[in-house]
């Protein structure tokens, strides 16, 4: 058993169903239109690069709630050492697919066995909004001792006041998930309390797909 056990999310495997029903029409979408591709958005792929140049030469890095592989690729291109993990078979299946040449696993991120120290990165790339208020933040605490001194993490994620309860997706498949959003400063704190230290902030405007989000990356002191 784990040292640190996560509370279990109530509505996992509703949310596990539901991207298991969209994976398909979302890889598919992501292929076709570039949506959710960061190659083409700027300020993304760079906040990934920059990501990408400080864990070089750390160790291991995670991509936690992959989907279907297309940052873990990414990074893979450029020379590092990671991994993806999702909570939907479906995604991950369609990660194989896609990216044959990269390494994938069916996982939660509630469930995760990781090592003390054992990580140079870990991302939580649009991938953490579905866990609840409170589990969050224990989530976050795994990732700050899974990281390497040094080590660095990486998140975006949607910035509001409200909740936003999802019934459908990517084409009109029924679903049901909720999106817990948060403001910019609550997060910060969330992540400091979980032992890392803040290093990068990026705030980007709403657009056509998406309200507003932000991007934040942060290290594990040495």
């Amino acid at each position: 058993m784990r040292a640190h056990p996560i509370d279990r999310p109530a509505d996992l495997d509703v949310v596990r169903e539901s991207y298991d029903r969209v994976a398909d029409n979302y890889a598919d979408m992501v292929v076709t239109t570039g949506v959710g591709d960061i190659r083409r958005h700027p300020w993304l792929r760079a906040s990934i690069d920059a990501f990408a140049d400080t864990v070089r030469e750390l160790g291991p890095v995670l991509d936690v709630g992959c989907g279907p592989g297309t940052v873990t690729a990414y990074l893979a291109e450029r020379g590092l050492d990671v991994s993806g993990v999702d909570l939907s078979p479906r995604m991950i299946e369609n990660a194989r697919r896609l990216h044959p040449h990269c390494r994938f696993s069916v996982a939660s991120a509630t469930d995760l066995d990781l090592g003390e120290a054992s990580l140079g990165g870990v991302l939580g790339w649009w991938s953490l909004f579905n866990l609840p208020r409170d589990v969050l933040p224990q989530v976050l605490a795994l990732f700050a001792r899974a990281l390497k001194p040094g080590g660095h993490f990486i998140t975006a994620t949607h910035v509001g006041d409200e909740d936003a309860v999802r019934t459908e997706a990517y084409g009109g498949v029924p679903v049901r998930w909720t999106t817990h959003k948060w403001q910019p400063e609550q997060l910060l704190d969330l992540i400091e309390q979980a032992g890392l230290h803040p290093v990068a902030e990026l705030r980007l405007p709403p657009e056509e797909y998406s309200g507003p989000s932000l991007v934040v990356m942060a290290k594990r002191p040495c």
